[in-house]
Formats: C-alpha cells, sequence, structure tokens
C-alpha cells in the first residue's frame, strides 16, 4: 500500500488529480468529477483537524465492531461503498479552486504523521497515524479509479 507520508506516493495521487478535467466522467456512482472532490477533501478535513463529525452511537458500535476490519483489511474500496451524510455533494463546485484545495491538502501529508490531529475516527474509532494514512490512501485511490485516472 502507498502512503501519503511518502513523497512517492503523495506525488502519486497528486499527478492522478491532476489528470481530471471539468468533464471527466465517472465509470460508476453518481457524482460528478467536482462533486467528487469535493467529497474528498471532507474526510481529509476530518483527519487535519478542520472537521469534527459527531456519529450516532449505534453507528458507530457498528463501524468499530464489524465494518472497521471489512475497510481496513480490504486491498481497495469496493464501487459504489456507502458515504456518510456528512460527505455527500449534490451541489456544483469551481473545478479549479476544488482541485487546488485537495492538491493542497493531499501535500500536507508530505509533513508526516504529525500533520493528524485526531486518534479517533467518528465510525470506525481510536486509529494510529498509519492507519489513518491508510484509509485516506484507500479513499482517494477509490474515487481517482471512479474517475479513471
Amino acid at each position: 500500500m502507498e502512503s501519503l507520508f511518502t513523497t512517492e506516493g503523495n506525488q502519486n495521487i497528486i499527478d492522478r488529480i491532476n489528470k481530471l478535467h471539468p468533464t471527466t466522467l465517472s465509470q460508476w456512482g453518481k457524482m460528478t468529477v467536482d462533486q467528487m472532490m469535493s467529497h474528498c477533501i471532507g474526510p481529509l478535513d476530518v483527519v487535519l483537524g478542520n472537521l469534527h463529525l459527531k456519529m450516532n452511537p449505534i453507528m458507530a458500535f457498528f463501524g468499530r465492531t464489524i465494518v472497521r476490519k471489512k475497510v481496513m483489511g480490504a486491498a481497495q474500496f469496493k464501487k459504489d461503498s456507502p458515504t456518510a451524510p456528512a460527505f455527500i455533494r449534490t451541489g456544483s463546485y469551481d473545478f479549479e479552486a476544488t482541485r487546488v484545495e485537495l492538491i493542497e491538502k493531499v501535500k500536507k501529508f508530505r509533513e508526516g504523521p504529525q500533520v493528524i490531529k485526531t486518534d479517533i475516527h467518528p465510525f470506525f474509532g481510536p486509529m494510529t497515524h498509519e492507519e489513518w494514512d491508510n484509509l485516506q490512501w484507500k479513499h482517494l485511490d477509490h474515487h481517482l479509479r471512479q474517475f479513471g485516472v
């Protein structure tokens, strides 16, 4: 698994983001390319400490006990995986501004594990820096594959 903490892994994701265009179509799902990039910013904001989410306790228990192992153990996310309501995007977003913001947040990971400002995932519970990195990598990779890059 690649890492956002490494120069190579981080640049891999940025290069793929830079291959997107306003007219890039998804290979599955309902999001447009601008919605996808905005959607990807949300989880990065959680890990960087810019967004604090509260999870329904029943859903959090389900996530910590059943879903976590499946997601963390999988090589990649499956197509049409469920999305947390806080990350659903239905509006239109400025393509270039959203791309710039997404790339800047990905670049923050080059600074290393200290950029991670929480050790509690709202759905999966306590996580190490390596687990956060792994989860963010898988999420970004999933959506970039969704748009063919």
